[in-house]
């Protein structure tokens, strides 16, 4: 198997068990995770829709928006629910996954707002919030596609090393490493919220398909650490998804720089 990609992408089963699909770049990357959520919709218009925030989807958010634009893709009969919020934020804050998600992506497409839901950072009771989203996937009959990103310690959603593969929908606090990594978001780096509410890792393992993005060089270790390593260990917690039975990894040319070419 060779990584260096010139055109085009390299699909493989890594010995993880996961499926990687190696692209050039980062546009590549998001032109190919849109493509699979598009392929998702369409084939069942009613899907449910696992997602993300951060910088990696932005570049799949701008490749679903175009295609609905040019395409006619529709998400009217789509739901959606999004891994995490953080505590404290009101949904009209900029700086919230809810104004996050209607910047990027909603109010671009024909989805109607009632089938859109992320977590009520300002719940008076999070924890009553946590079951109630929790209880709400259930009743939707759990997430067809999970779009996923990994931080540089292994965590998904916000569930960071050390949180039981047991866990449902919590309140966590942050590691001070993806509050850092998060600082590019804020003006002020101490208005980084310290804690949010995320799914946890039993929701995220029993949606019915995974898709975990990951770009650039800062990624590499832990790409590298999910592709090799045998244990499977809270103390990395995208280790987990090795277990899954339908999981794709899709990284570029940077992010899979430190993986051998003895994945198959």
């Amino acid at each position: 198997m060779i990584l260096t990609v010139e055109e085009g992408e390299i699909d493989m089963i890594s010995k993880s068990g996961i499926r990687v699909v190696a692209v050039s770049d980062y546009e590549e990357l998001s032109r190919e995770a849109a493509r699979r959520i598009i392929a998702a919709v369409r084939q069942h218009p009613a899907s449910v829709l696992g997602l993300a925030t951060g910088s990696t989807p932005e570049g799949t958010y701008r490749e679903l928006v175009r295609d609905h634009r040019e395409k006619g893709t529709s998400y009217q009969q789509v739901t959606t629910f999004n891994l995490d919020e953080y505590v404290g934020l009101a949904a009209n804050d900029p700086h919230s996954y809810h104004a996050y998600m209607e910047q990027h992506l909603f109010r671009h497409l024909d989805i109607p707002r009632g089938q859109t839901h992320l977590p009520d950072g300002t719940a008076e009771e999070p924890e009553v919030e946590c079951r109630r989203y929790e209880e709400m996937i259930r009743e939707a009959g759990g997430i067809d596609l999970q779009v996923l990103g990994i931080g540089v310690n292994g965590h998904i959603g916000f569930n960071e090393p050390g949180t039981p593969f047991s866990s449902e929908t919590q309140v966590v606090q942050l590691a001070e490493s993806t509050r850092q990594a998060n600082q590019i978001h804020f003006e002020d780096p101490e208005q980084v919220p310290t804690h949010a509410i995320t799914m946890g890792m039993a929701t995220i393992l029993r949606s019915r398909g995974i898709l975990l993005l990951a770009s650039g060089a800062k990624k590499a270790p832990v790409i590298q650490r999910l592709l090799t390593e045998a244990e499977i260990t809270p103390d990395l917690p995208a280790s987990i998804l090795r277990s899954h039975e339908d999981v794709t990894l899709i990284a570029d040319q940077e992010a899979l720089s430190l993986v051998g070419t003895d994945l198959d």
